[in-house]
């Protein structure tokens, strides 16, 4: 499993918080399965915060349904990347998952108000999107900076696909 550090430009010397949580590839006929923020134009790796005594692996499934409405298996971790902004750190579990099922979505008021809705990209595009995470810069660093996070991850799991491959 690869690990990942991201040290944005504004962190601290030291972080006092901490914020953990997982998110889901899930590839379809080279398809990868994103969130749309259709109200900001956002695209998203499905995944979130974990609860209180929940594993990785529990938030991932549960992260997933809530946002996208599937049920999903985690196969496998791939990555674990920290990434430092401001006083937190923030800890991301990735893993490789297989839909077994649909559930229902439960937004939060914030998703629903974002307007977060599942949807399929050919994961070539997701890579373009994500790519040009430095053109955000200047408008908002939340959107670079999640931007960066997850142009990091598929360039991770891309890596792990083909050393799997050899």
């Amino acid at each position: 499993m690869k690990e990942i550090d991201i040290l944005g430009a504004n962190r601290f010397e030291t972080y006092t918080k901490t914020r953990p949580g997982s998110r889901a590839i899930i590839i379809r006929d080279d398809k990868i399965l994103l969130t749309h923020e259709k109200n900001s134009g956002w695209w998203l790796i499905p995944g979130g915060g974990l609860e209180e005594g929940e594993t990785p692996e529990e938030c991932c499934i549960r992260e997933v349904e809530e946002e996208t409405g599937v049920i999903v298996r985690p196969l496998e971790q791939f990555l674990l990347m920290n990434e430092y902004y401001e006083e937190y750190r923030y800890t991301g579990y990735y893993f490789i998952c297989e839909i077994i099922g649909k559930g229902q979505m439960h937004l939060t008021e914030a998703e629903q108000r974002r307007g977060v809705e599942p949807e399929w990209l050919p994961l070539r595009d997701a890579v373009e999107l994500f790519s040009k995470h430095e053109e955000y810069a200047e408008i908002s660093e939340e959107q670079r900076g999640s931007y960066q996070r997850e142009y990091t991850a598929l360039l991770a799991y891309l890596e792990h696909v083909k050393e799997k491959e050899n």
